[in-house]
């Protein structure tokens, strides 16, 4: 049983689940941003909370998979062009840290969204940088190439 395998079909798996979370995300959040009332509807918030937790669920595997798992991140480290090769660097550093900080981004979301009830630029200007920042980091090529 090749566990890096299993944890690479899985971050793939939910990559796909979580293309959709965010997308839900997106249009939930211009329907309240758009609508005449601005008010945060309850499908708004269910969809924040999912695409929260399968955004931490997504990063914990892919952190077992970049650190437990990958044997290119352990050669790029020993031949020391991790920051050198723009795939390595957008494999192992770019890709990571920018889904962290998105990930972090819809915590903090999701937190307002509990005791706010109204959509307010700071909140909806959070949701925009973490779903550019989902984007940015997401590896097309790899999903769907």
């Amino acid at each position: 049983m090749d566990f890096f395998k299993i944890f690479l079909s899985a971050h793939k798996g939910f990559a796909y689940l979580e293309l959709a979370l965010v997308a839900a995300f997106l249009v939930f959040l211009l329907i309240t941003m758009f609508g005449y009332s601005g008010r945060i509807s309850k499908a708004l918030k269910k969809v924040t909370l999912f695409t929260m937790i399968f955004f931490h669920v997504q990063f914990l595997v892919g952190v077992c998979l970049l650190f437990i798992f990958s044997p290119g991140f352990k050669a790029a480290i020993d031949a020391g062009t991790l920051m050198k090769d723009p795939y390595s660097r957008f494999q192992y550093v770019e890709h990571p840290f920018s889904m962290l900080i998105a990930a972090v981004l819809m915590t903090i979301i999701n937190k307002k969204f509990k005791t706010t009830e109204k959509l307010t630029i700071p909140i909806m200007s959070l949701g925009l940088v973490a779903i550019a920042l989902f984007v940015f980091a997401f590896p097309w090529a790899r999903v769907f190439g």
